[in-house]
C-alpha cells in the first residue's frame, strides 16, 4: 500500500518543508545532520532506536536490522557522539538489500566507501572509523529518540536531500504538508513571472513571498 504522505514529501525539498515547518511554530530541522554524499535522497517513516553507554559487561550494538520494515528510515540516536561509530559496511549492505529507504544518526558512521557505491543515502554528524562495540550499547528501540535538536517518534515523516534532513510529526504532517505545497506552488510562480519578464521584486511582493515562512498565529 503506498503511503501517499511519504509519496508528497518525496516531491518537496527539505528547504521548502523547513519552511512549512516554521510557519506552523515546529522544530523539525535537525541540526548538523548531514548527508555522506550530494545524491542522498530519503523519505519514509522513522524506525528508531536509542544507544547509551556500555554497560559491564558490554551489552551490544545490536542486531535490528531484520526487523526494520521495507521503505522505513532507520533513525539511531547515539547521543551526538563523534568518538564511535554505530553504522557500517555490513548494515548497509543489508538494509541496501532489503530496500531500507535510508539511515539518520546522531553521531557519526563509518565505511562510507560502499554507500557511496552503493547509493545508499546515510545522514550523521560525520564518519570516522573508530567502532561503538563495547563503547554503547542498545538501550530501547520503537521510543522517542534525538536527532541533532529535534524529537524523533516512530513513525513520523523523514525527508532529507542535499541540505539535510527535516522530520514531521505525524501529528503534524498533513498542515506541514499542505503548507509546503503551497510554498513550493508560490515559488514556482515566482520563477514563471521572472522568466516571462516580471522583476524579481514584483514578483516576490505578488505572491508573498517574504511572508511565506512566516508562522501563522492560528
Amino acid at each position: 500500500m503506498t503511503d501517499t504522505a511519504v509519496a508528497r514529501a518525496a516531491l518537496l525539498d527539505t528547504a521548502t518543508l523547513s519552511d512549512a515547518l516554521d510557519r506552523h511554530g515546529l522544530n523539525g530541522q535537525c541540526y548538523r545532520i548531514r548527508p555522506c554524499a550530494s545524491t542522498c535522497r530519503i523519505a519514509g517513516r522513522a524506525w528508531t532506536l536509542l544507544y547509551g553507554p556500555a554497560g559491564s559487561p558490554a551489552g551490544t550494538v545490536g542486531d535490528y536490522i531484520d526487523d526494520v520494515a521495507p521503505g522505513s528510515v532507520i533513525v539511531l540516536d547515539n547521543g551526538g557522539r563523534d568518538n564511535a561509530t554505530v553504522w557500517g559496511d555490513i548494515l548497509t549492505e543489508v538494509a541496501n538489500a532489503r530496500g531500507i529507504a535510508g539511515t539518520v544518526i546522531d553521531g557519526i558512521n563509518r565505511d562510507v566507501a560502499l554507500a557511496l557505491e552503493l547509493g545508499y543515502p546515510i545522514y550523521s554528524k560525520g564518519h570516522w572509523m573508530r567502532t561503538g562495540k563495547d563503547r554503547v550499547q542498545v538501550e530501547a528501540t520503537g521510543v522517542p529518540v534525538n536527532i541533532g535538536d529535534v524529537r524523533v517518534c516512530p513513525g513520523d515523516l523523514v525527508r532529507g536531500d542535499a541540505d539535510g534532513v527535516v522530520v514531521i510529526p505525524r501529528a503534524h504532517e498533513e498542515q506541514v504538508l499542505a503548507t509546503a505545497e503551497q510554498i513550493q506552488a508560490a515559488e514556482d510562480a515566482i520563477r514563471a513571472d521572472v522568466r516571462a519578464g516580471t522583476s524579481l521584486r514584483e514578483a516576490r511582493q505578488k505572491h508573498r513571498y517574504h511572508q511565506l515562512q512566516t508562522r501563522n498565529p492560528g
